[in-house]
């Protein structure tokens, strides 16, 4: 059976009215196993009551939290989420927390070299304690995929270039393409021909560009797959690209094509848009109904 780690933050989105479990590694691995594929985090909570009730959050959803830390003076993470009247959010992330400390550990080094895949983004890296750890566990890694999730002003120019890298696939949205095609020095806007110079450029032999309402494009090995999406009345759009990132690698661990893989994913990124926060349930039924 494929098993799945997530490495990086998990903490509570914190909206006007209310707090919901959050953070990208947390999002990817609830879908992950809300379609059936066992997947873990790597992270780290503060030694409070925040993080005790997130951790009783996340075993409700069985997801396996023997890689979850608790720091000893570090809080639990926190982001204040304000949506505009389009679904779009904007993020305050707190810092220091715990997450920015995460320390490599034999059970997550023997995680993640078990592991079929391992998710990671560039947020966690905004420290150079749980960027060290995420270094190491990349060595071992024999699936690396790096969800981009750009969140200014955490991060840097050589650090992204560092995880680009070490990826075997690279999930990106159209705005950070751009990013990654600027500080690579390539001039033209072309998406495809960026996309092409990019994978070329960082020997990283897929590359997925989510569109939002407008869908997904792939590359992969040369050859390029696209979908238009879906229209929805968006709610919200926080973790919708994380559930997207997750049905793709679901579907493409299933055995399904590259085209039917990016069309069910585009379907879990609009039926995710359509509720409030990141993690709504979607039934297997729903997402099969939108991608006929």
């Amino acid at each position: 059976m494929n098993k799945i780690v997530c490495f990086g933050e998990v903490l509570w989105d914190v909206f006007p009215n209310n707090k919901i479990i959050g953070g990208a590694p947390f999002n990817v691995a609830y879908r992950l196993n809300s379609l059936g594929m066992e997947a873990s985090i790597i992270s780290s909570i503060g030694n409070d009551s925040s993080g005790e009730l997130l951790i009783k959050q996340i075993k409700k959803f069985e997801i396996n939290t023997t890689n979850i830390q608790k720091h000893p003076s570090l809080k639990t993470g926190e982001v204040k989420i304000v949506i505009n009247e389009n679904g779009i959010a904007t993020y305050q992330i707190l810092s220091p927390v715990a997450w920015d400390e995460i320390s490599i550990t034999k059970s997550g080094f023997n995680e993640v070299k078990k592991s079929s895949a391992f998710v990671y983004g560039s947020l966690s890296s905004r420290n150079e304690y749980s960027k060290k750890t995420l270094l190491e566990l990349l060595k071992n890694a024999k699936f690396k995929i790096f969800d981009l999730n750009l969140r200014p002003p955490h991060y840097s120019i050589d650090t992204i270039k560092l995880l680009t890298k070490n990826a075997d696939l690279l999930k990106c949205n159209q705005e950070e393409l751009l990013f990654l095609s600027k500080i690579y020095g390539y001039k033209k806007n072309d998406l495809k021909q960026i996309m092409i110079f990019l994978s070329e450029k960082t020997n990283t032999s897929t590359i997925c560009v989510s569109r939002g309402e407008n869908g997904a494009i792939l590359y992969q090995n040369g050859d390029f797959f696209e979908h238009s999406g879906y229209k929805i009345n968006v709610k919200d759009t926080v973790g919708a690209g994380d559930s997207f990132l997750a049905a793709l690698i679901y579907f493409q661990m299933q055995n399904f094509s590259l085209e039917k893989s990016l069309k069910l994913a585009c379907a879990m990124g609009a039926l995710v848009s359509k509720f409030d926060g990141a993690n709504p349930k979607i039934s297997t039924n729903s997402l099969i109904s939108l991608a006929k």
